[in-house]
């Protein structure tokens, strides 16, 4: 453990307090809605994770948990509703509108499991 030091301000004795350095990690698009929802919500949380140096790890992990998630759901919704290759060479615009619609659905079931939860 690392000895605290104090800085004088006037009278005081202010401790000279820093966050831990975290190392720098490209966060994407789930990541960032995490930690929005986190700051504004989930507050205590949120503190914990930013003053013991693990906010970055942890928005990225959940990043990457929501990616492999929606690749496992748009296969399974797009088994599920008989979406094939086959289907993408006869008729390729029902397929695109198919797999946006599979993709809306396993996109909202992560934002409502993972990312705002």
């Amino acid at each position: 453990m690392s000895e605290i030091t104090y800085t004088k301000q006037g009278d005081y004795l202010i401790p000279d307090l820093t966050l831990p350095t975290e190392p720098e990690i490209q966060l994407g698009r789930y990541a960032m809605m995490h930690r929005d929802y986190l700051e504004q919500h989930k507050r205590v949380t949120y503190l914990n994770l930013l003053t013991a140096g693990k906010l970055s790890e942890h928005l990225y992990q959940t990043e990457q948990t929501a990616l492999t998630r929606l690749e496992l759901l748009t296969k399974q919704l797009s088994k599920e509703q008989g979406v094939t290759e086959e289907l993408k060479e006869k008729a390729p615009m029902q397929w695109v509108g198919l797999m946006n619609n599979i993709r809306s659905q396993a996109e909202e079931i992560i934002l409502s499991e993972l990312i705002y939860n």
